[in-house]
């Protein structure tokens, strides 16, 4: 029975640290030559892809609302199968889940996985506290294997020393390492958290000095001990990925899908489902200047237009080409950042940036967020990627909203009624007009089994028709 040596970080909250003692860990055993394959607990893309880049593994999302128990478990062992160690980067507060009992929090993914957890913790004007912190921790959840404890933002030596001594001898958990305060964050923060991956002129360098601050400051053996001494999960079966919907005497549909400096939220997942439902996968760009390859879909995931609106506009060979495609009906599904893309244009602060247009209304940047948090809906329109009557589960963090039309009789329909979430308009969502269906709402490819061979069945009707 293979081991699967594994831990799962998390904190107290958000901002407790948890993100750069995992981008550390990675990059540090990473360098070690230690194949590490990193794992994100939640909705998040913008963390998985600043552990995709320390670890030089390309990340996971593990999210218990997503995804099902049994594709969870699937999903991790076939992506940790090949790793010397799997570290898991938890969400928001250990027990913090989407409701009262903690509903899919970090602890309930800890359970699910039989996996260790080592808990950053903000140390801040503390010492004896800690420990009951720590201690009201480990006994707080049945099931819960609270290994050890990493201290962040300790003031010096003394208040290390008692920190540890507090910790270890009143709460009975091992202290594993402690961070110094550190002035400048390597790596800033704005408005939906990290600065990306992509935007980051000195990314590599934020990487290794981070590495170095974890190496200097964690005990990491005694991390990779407490890792390989998990016990070995049970056998999970295999994950659901999508059967191939195209003939063998059928050539292969070829989907286009944005990916840039401006759009590149997309689950690796969503991706290969896309594959494995037969379709073949071309990265375009919306800001370079590149001619397209001929396509039979086109999928816009989400990502930061309203850093690049300048450019995006700019751009009028592509916003005309993306207009003229689905105008002709070529089978486009956006998400978030692509729905805006999509819209006549985006108001931000210092002005309006015109964009492709296919949707005849604009988005506008708002100082607070418009929409954050799990999603549920139903599908109550025709479209060619969720059947009618389905129940989608997906998740929203946009800043921005979206303006009604002047003429309400130019309103096209929206296909999702939100159960959960707050969507575009009126407890609505999923905005569609001919072939192209565009939503605030990311959703899952393992936890919409109907997305991928829908998408790659209405690109092969298309070339069909075509």
């Amino acid at each position: 029975m293979q081991s699967f040596p594994r831990i799962i970080l998390a904190g107290l909250s958000g901002g407790s640290g948890k993100t750069f003692v995992s981008i550390g860990l990675c990059r540090a055993l990473a360098r070690r030559g230690c194949n590490v394959r990193p794992f994100k607990k939640g909705p998040d893309y913008i963390d998985a892809s600043w552990l995709t880049h320390a670890a030089r593994q390309t990340a996971c999302n593990l999210d218990p609302f997503l995804l099902p128990r049994e594709t969870i478990a699937a999903l991790f062992q076939e992506k940790a199968r090949e790793a010397d160690l799997s570290i898991i980067e938890g969400n928001r507060g250990l027990f913090d889940g989407k409701d009262r009992e903690g509903t899919c929090s970090t602890a309930e993914l800890a359970r699910q996985l039989d996996a260790p957890v080592i808990l950053v913790l903000d140390a801040t004007k503390m010492t004896r506290t800690a420990a009951a912190i720590v201690a009201g921790c480990r006994a707080f959840e049945p099931g819960l294997n609270l290994a050890g404890v990493i201290l962040n933002r300790t003031a010096g030596e003394r208040h290390r020393a008692i920190l540890k001594q507090c910790i270890e001898e009143l709460a009975g958990v091992p202290v594993l390492g402690c961070l110094p305060k550190i002035a400048d964050n390597p790596i800033p923060e704005r408005h939906m958290g990290l600065v990306s991956d992509q935007e980051h002129a000195g990314r590599e360098a934020a990487l290794e000095a981070i590495a170095d601050v974890v190496e200097r400051s964690v005990d990491v053996d005694s991390l990779l001990f407490a890792a390989r001494n998990a016990a070995p999960p049970a056998s999970a079966g295999a994950v659901p990925w999508p059967a191939s919907v195209v003939d063998a005497q059928q050539k292969a549909p070829v989907i286009g899908y944005v990916h840039d400096a401006a759009l590149w939220f997309y689950y690796p997942e969503n991706l290969e489902a896309l594959e494995r439902a037969g379709a073949t996968l071309r990265r375009v760009s919306l800001l370079a200047d590149e001619p397209w390859p001929e396509l039979d879909g086109l999928y816009l995931g989400g990502g930061f237009p309203e850093t690049h609106a300048p450019a995006l506009a700019a751009n009028a060979a592509v916003r005309g080409h993306v207009l003229a495609l689905a105008r002709a009906g070529l089978p486009i599904y956006a998400e978030c950042g692509g729905f805006m893309y999509l819209c006549e244009g985006l108001h931000l602060p210092g002005g309006w940036h015109e964009l492709a247009g296919v949707f005849p209304l604009s988005t506008r940047l708002c100082p607070r967020p418009q929409g954050l948090g799990y999603v549920e809906a139903l599908v109550e329109a025709e479209n060619p990627f969720h059947p009618l009557g389905a129940h989608v589960t997906g998740h929203e963090f946009h800043y921005s909203a979206c303006t009604e039309p002047s003429r309400p009789e130019d309103m096209p329909p929206l296909a999702l009624k939100m159960l959960r979430g707050h969507g575009m308009l009126a407890g609505r969502d999923g905005l569609l007009v001919d072939r192209t269906f565009a939503s605030y709402t990311h959703i899952h490819a393992l936890g919409a089994p109907h997305w991928a061979p829908g998408f790659v069945r209405a690109a092969l009707a298309y070339r069909a028709a075509r």
